[in-house]
């Protein structure tokens, strides 16, 4: 997967009774530092003769501006006390993410006097996006040069890239929820309404009608090389080919409904039309940066993109059941599914084959390497959503059909208490890595309740604080 590119909007501001000169200063040396890390931003230098920001009447032509160029976010570095108001008006327009920093200030001069008092100032424009009921990021009061700098900004990016993914999502929806699924009905009135979140439902016979157009075409033959390549074949050539058209398939309806992720009725109406699982495909379709979830579950989809965006392209999601406690580890638990994680995560190479449950082929069957990972669910019922955070590790386990990962955490009978009182299920999305943070912060501009799993606040927003 690429890196997603993310552009800030670049906005150093300035208070008149500072040091304009040292204010100068540092907007080039931040400007020079974020082209260092390779950051990509639009500034205001052709707005005003600084490039700064402490005048009311500099808002509109800086919001036209970053609206024309896409801009994902905000960065107000204060290079002295900063405007504390302008920035508060500037941010109510744009309603996007906004991240709040200021270089370290320097030893008084030996007059007494002070250059720029930028943590003050950080102080007060707090205040200010407070009252104009602003959510905002901060990055603590350091140097260009510290290491919690660099961290602060990639994690800001992050958060930017979620929110852009959540304030997009249109899921494609195949066919309805199992009839035994209860548990992954979903409110689309309400997702709608609560989050622009858009369903875009299609029957089954749309999908095998693809299925059948495309089945003998060039793109079906490469996805079929590909698989030769990369998995164990414990199928049939004709299953083989209606796996890789499946995925051809879904790839071509996702992108002719202009959809984010799918949520998929993998069993039973489809196997009766087509004669495989859809394990594979989805698996395949995964590894493209299109999340497919099963049993039509659209807050699964939803949760995938979320951890997918939070992830920046260094990391494929998997989505699994919680399935059945470690037999020796007191805190393991059976992360597992037929089939749909990326290939790319499998420890060995993976198998296609029939799942446990079902006579019907098209399911993998591996390992999924293990790690340090993050597991979330995005749920909710009676009108409140949360995300549901928390970190994981692989650790060894019995062998079991289909993918599989046995993951240890803090305190099991802890996420199982919770788990079953909701509003979770037994689904959730994992991502190797620790993008706690990035998702914690995110929920603040999403209108999403965190919900930790483990006692970590504290340690989440140390992160966060810089520490």
């Amino acid at each position: 997967m690429k890196t997603p590119k993310i552009t800030l909007g670049y906005v150093p501001t300035r208070r008149s009774i500072f040091s304009a000169p040292d204010a100068l200063k540092y907007r080039g040396l931040t400007a020079r530092r974020l082209e260092e890390l390779g950051v990509s931003f639009v500034d205001i230098t052709d707005i005003n003769e600084e490039g700064l920001l402490y005048s009311d009447g500099d808002i509109d032509p800086i919001v036209r501006k970053f609206r024309e160029n896409g801009v994902d976010g905000l960065f107000f570095p204060h290079c002295n006390f900063g405007t504390e108001y302008a920035v508060a008006r500037l941010a109510k327009k744009m309603g996007l993410p906004v991240l709040l920093w200021g270089p370290r200030d320097e030893r008084p001069d030996a007059d007494g006097m002070r250059l720029r008092d930028s943590q003050c100032g950080l102080f007060a424009t707090g205040k200010v996006l407070r009252r104009f009921g602003v959510p905002f990021s901060y990055m603590n009061n350091c140097r260009l040069e510290d290491p919690e700098f660099e961290r602060g900004i990639f994690n800001f990016l992050a958060v930017c890239n979620v929110v852009r993914e959540f304030r997009s999502i249109r899921i494609l929806q195949i066919g309805p929820r199992p009839f035994d699924f209860w548990s992954t009905m979903c409110n689309e009135g309400e997702l709608l309404e609560r989050f622009n979140i858009q369903l875009s439902p299609i029957p089954l016979p749309e999908l095998t009608e693809e299925i059948k157009r495309i089945r003998d075409s060039a793109d079906t033959d490469e996805v079929i090389r590909f698989i030769r390549e990369n998995m164990i074949l414990q199928v049939t050539e004709e299953q083989l080919r209606s796996v890789a058209a499946l995925k051809v398939a879904m790839s071509n309806l996702v992108k002719k409904y202009g959809c984010k992720a799918v949520a998929i009725q993998c069993w039973n109406a489809l196997q009766g039309e087509i004669g495989i699982m859809p394990c594979c495909a989805n698996a395949l379709l995964t590894e493209d940066g299109i999340p497919v979830v099963c049993e039509t579950d659209i807050h699964g989809a939803i949760t995938s993109i979320l951890v997918q965006a939070a992830a920046m392209g260094k990391s494929q999601t998997l989505f699994a059941d919680w399935t059945v406690r470690h037999p020796d580890n007191e805190n393991g638990e059976l992360l597992q599914h037929c089939g749909p994680w990326p290939l790319s995560l499998a420890r060995e190479k993976p198998v296609l084959g029939v799942p446990v449950a079902f006579s019907y082929p098209g399911s993998v069957s591996a390992e999924c390497r293990h790690g340090e990972l993050t597991l979330a669910r995005f749920d909710g019922d009676n009108g409140e959503y949360s995300l549901l955070l928390g970190n994981a590790r692989g650790i060894d386990g019995p062998y079991t059909k289909g993918t599989y990962l046995w993951v240890e955490v803090e305190n099991l009978k802890r996420l199982e208490y919770k788990l079953v009182k909701g509003p979770y299920i037994h689904h959730c999305t994992g991502v190797h890595g620790d993008v706690v943070p990035v998702l914690y912060e995110a929920c603040q501009y999403i209108g999403v309740k965190p919900d930790l799993y483990d006692p970590i606040e504290d340690k989440v927003l140390g992160f966060l604080r810089g520490e």
